[in-house]
């Protein structure tokens, strides 16, 4: 049997390799997702002051630290017994939505897009951001780099620093904005407002007016047939700071919705022994290997899965955008990974309408942003990362300090998918052994959709590092195999 290794993977944060086995047909008999890095976050973050939690755990990522650090602080809010002032709450939500203007608009230019802009089969070399602007004109590259921008200084401005904010408080927030800081951040909004729109006629132009690539994005080899879940307000619209987690069935219907403090009854977590990435999975329908459909209990989140987990979106022009989305695959739910980059731009469009609604909230600048906290215990805390949706769970001793911690971070939610979008990628695309570098992007492209970041999803509550080691013979047969 010969074995294809990709690695390292490529435009993604963090690390992992693909192998891909073909029979004697050279045909794809099974492919796999290997993650070789792990972070103990759970474990060392043990005997630590529970509201250092907000800071800690913003450097398991630079990619996504925004999300980690308002899961902290939500979940000291529940631990303490305070429930934030509205004014704060205004404010946390505004600067979460700078964070997914920058890093939507990251993924879409820099690390997904490439693959569509430029094109799946073009030089590795091209496939990238240079490509991107050499495609769509040096003037774009500009708009992309001063958008990107533009969100990194509204979390500036909010949360203290553009990369690891440190504003989050348990009961609030440490400090508001002034009128000319309202000011500022009200035009970079508004100008994102119009690069959304750009971004989608672009995708619309480029993408959809293209019917190779519209052939691909429904093919066979890219469909997969989960739950999805995602958070949603009282009227089941998608928001990315607070609400419910819904999860909607392989036909669109509800199948579950529960705060967050019943994650575990719903969730739980299987360990294979070839990643250090954990398999999530539907309490109620049981660990039934990677596999999809109604008896499988694997899901999808992100950004298709929380379209897919919503009844639309709660501005208008983001959800006159879901619309067409769904028009154009004929309902919901769309089981195709490619449509991630679709469902992220429309987020992005969501994500500036809300931060107008924020920012124009006369509320916004109340000095009123803080509540005193109780004593400690357990608590729980949610938000909608750009990934997906994220779970922090805390136990504080009576001292407050973290006695136990849990984290259920977005690409681990996404871990079966994306092995299985991976499997049937490889599957689908490689035929009687043929291989170059332009089929093994497209199976690279069956993770890429989902923007996963394997730094934040690699984690092991004992902290252990568990080790093999093996040993192949001269003619590269395994001999032996150690674990520790």
């Amino acid at each position: 049997m010969k074995t294809i290794t990709i690695d390292p993977i490529t435009r993604l944060e963090g690390h992992g390799k693909i192998n891909i086995f073909l029979n004697d047909k050279g045909n794809v008999e099974n492919a796999y997702l290997q993650i070789p890095e792990l972070r103990g976050f759970e474990r060392f973050c043990q005997g630590r002051c529970a509201e250092d939690m907000p800071q800690i755990t913003s450097r398991i990522c630079g990619v996504c630290p925004v999300a980690h650090h308002f899961a902290a602080t939500k979940a000291l809010d529940d631990a303490f017994n305070v429930d934030p002032p509205d004014a704060a709450k205004k404010l946390r939500e505004l600067m979460y939505c700078g964070y997914i203007i920058y890093d939507h608009i990251l993924h879409f230019y820099y690390l997904g897009g490439p693959d569509f802009v430029v094109g799946p089969n073009a030089p590795a070399g091209q496939r990238n951001i240079l490509g991107v602007i050499e495609k769509a004109g040096l003037d774009i590259g500009k708009e992309v780099i001063k958008h990107r921008a533009y969100g990194q200084k509204i979390t500036a401005i909010l949360g203290g620093k553009a990369t690891h904010p440190v504003c989050g408080l348990p009961g609030g927030v440490s400090k508001g904005l002034n009128k000319e800081e309202v000011s500022d951040i009200k035009k970079m909004i508004e100008s994102s407002i119009d690069f959304a729109e750009f971004s989608l006629k672009l995708f619309n132009d480029i993408i959809l007016e293209n019917k190779e690539y519209v052939s691909m994005i429904k093919s066979d080899p890219y469909q997969l047939h989960t739950y999805n879940m995602g958070l949603v307000d009282e009227n089941n619209q998608l928001n990315f700071y607070d609400g419910k987690i819904r999860l909607t069935d392989q036909k669109g219907e509800e199948y579950l919705t529960f705060p967050v403090n019943e994650y575990h009854d719903h969730i739980d977590e299987h360990v294979e022994e070839w990643s250090y990435m954990k398999f999530p999975y539907l309490k109620k329908i049981g660990w039934k290997g990677l596999s999809d459909g109604k008896n499988s209990g694997i899901y999808r989140v992100g950004p298709l899965g929380r379209l897919n987990a919503s009844d639309g979106m709660a501005t208008p022009k983001a959800d006159k955008a879901y619309t067409k989305m769904y028009d154009t695959f004929d309902g919901t739910p769309i089981n195709s990974t490619l449509s991630f980059h679709w469902a992220r731009l429309i987020e992005l469009l969501y994500a500036t309408e809300r931060a107008n609604e924020l920012i124009t909230d006369s509320d916004i600048t109340s000095t009123n942003i803080r509540n005193p906290v109780g004593e400690p215990g357990e608590g729980y805390g949610v938000v909608e990362a750009a990934r997906g949706t994220l779970i922090h769970h805390y136990n504080l001793d009576e001292h407050g300090l973290i006695d136990k911690a849990n984290l259920i971070v977005a690409t681990t939610n996404n871990a079966g998918a994306i092995t299985m979008s991976i499997r049937d990628a490889a599957k689908g695309v490689i035929k009687n052994g043929n291989v170059d570098d332009g089929i093994l992007n497209q199976v690279e492209m069956a993770f890429r959709a989902y923007d996963p970041c394997f730094a934040c999803a690699t984690h092991s509550l004992p902290g252990g590092m568990p080790m093999q080691i093996d040993i192949y013979d001269s003619q590269k047969n395994l001999y032996k195999a150690y674990k520790q």
